[in-house]
């Protein structure tokens, strides 16, 4: 029996992807430059037809080819996805101390509300 699996880390640039396709659940390549060009009217169409075509030999998005416009969806759900790259991040970064990352992360600078934001959550999980 072959064994499953899981689509590859993203790139940058794929993730960047990934960032514009998560809230649309699914779109055709035309879509998705509508959404990027409103904070990057540098990238071209077919740059984003190209991505989203190794992305999806990679196994990053599924296709549906039953329209003319062929119609992109990401393989993973977003938190699904987060999750494996915060896990991978916290193996190779951290030694796998997940308290190291939040110690980081708070050293680097966080704003107020991302503070209170913070304090609200810990005090819910001690409920």
């Amino acid at each position: 029996m072959p064994t499953q699996t899981s689509p590859p880390r993203p790139t940058a640039a794929e993730l960047d992807l990934l960032r514009t396709l998560w809230p649309l659940g699914s779109a055709t390549a035309k879509q998705v430059h509508q959404e990027i060009i409103k904070e990057r009217p540098d990238v071209s169409y077919a740059t984003v037809l190209r991505l989203m075509q190794i992305m999806h030999t990679k196994g990053l998005l599924i296709r549906d080819e039953s329209e003319r416009s062929h119609v992109y969806a990401p393989a993973q759900a977003q938190d699904s996805l987060q999750s494996k790259l915060l896990k991978d991040l916290i193996q190779k970064a951290f030694s796998g101390s997940a308290k190291a990352l939040v110690m980081a992360a708070l050293r680097s600078g966080i704003s107020k509300k991302e503070r209170e934001e913070i304090e609200n959550l810990l005090k819910e999980q001690d409920q």
